[in-house]
């Protein structure tokens, strides 16, 4: 008999597939790279397991997924791990929160912006995790489409591009290689947000760091910052001085 927990990872694992399928990251019947024996592949190593994968998905079906499994699902699809494995948190972090008792379903519609009360420090950074975390939810007429996230920046290392008390609208990053070099993110890394102009370091055609520069170049040095599997980019798309 399957354990309570494997049950529930598998049905965390089919909510953050699902997601993924919405934001047009999977694609079911896709040739291209994005398929299920796709997907399979990065997952479990082979890609003539997706017949597996449909077995996860179906609900009268058996098989579940294991932890070693679930782990690199989250590494291969930046998937919040500890809500992954634990059920700690929210799926992608700041860009697709669980629903809570003041979120309505509407609220995941395309048009809709996640705004957040943690802040982004053009400046000193602080470890996000210390901060408490408030969300609603708006929108703007010109800017559409899933994983958008929006806060407020704290600090002056940005000005005059973006001052402080600005609020910045984001989108996520499938992948840290779909940064272009020298536009403005948010850089969400090892418990801390940034918002700066990013450069990439390549090691074998994989980002190993990440070069962050400051627009008030005159009071604040670049420095770089090493990745791992939780650093999580979010391309600046808008900026909003009065909210």
């Amino acid at each position: 008999m399957i354990k309570n927990d494997r049950v529930e990872l598998n049905e965390r694992f089919c909510i953050a597939f699902n997601m993924l399928e919405e934001r047009g990251i999977i694609v079911k019947n896709d040739r291209g790279g994005k398929g299920i024996g796709d997907f399979a592949e990065r997952i479990l190593g082979n890609r003539a397991y997706g017949h597996l994968i449909r077995g996860f998905l179906n609900d009268t079906n058996d098989r579940v997924i294991s932890y070693s499994q679930a782990r690199a699902f989250c590494r291969e699809f930046s998937v919040n791990e500890s809500w992954m494995l634990d059920g700690v948190g929210s799926p992608f972090g700041m860009s697709a929160p669980k629903p809570t008792g003041n979120i309505t379903a509407s609220a995941f519609s395309p048009n809709s912006i996640l705004f957040t009360t943690v802040s982004a420090f053009a400046g000193t950074a602080v470890d996000t995790g210390t901060v408490d975390e408030e969300k609603s939810f708006f929108s703007l007429p010109d800017l559409k489409g899933n994983g958008l996230v929006a806060f407020p920046v704290n600090g002056n290392s940005m000005e005059p591009i973006i001052q402080n008390g600005d609020i910045v609208v984001c989108r996520e990053l499938s992948s840290l290689m779909d940064v272009n070099d020298n536009d403005i993110y948010a850089v969400k890394n090892n418990g801390s947000l940034w918002i700066k102009y990013v450069q990439k370091v390549l090691h074998k055609n994989h980002v190993r760091k990440l070069k962050l520069i400051s627009a008030n170049y005159l009071e604040h040095d670049p420095f770089f910052e090493e990745v791992n599997e939780f650093t999580r980019l979010y391309k600046v798309v808008r900026k909003i001085t009065e909210f």
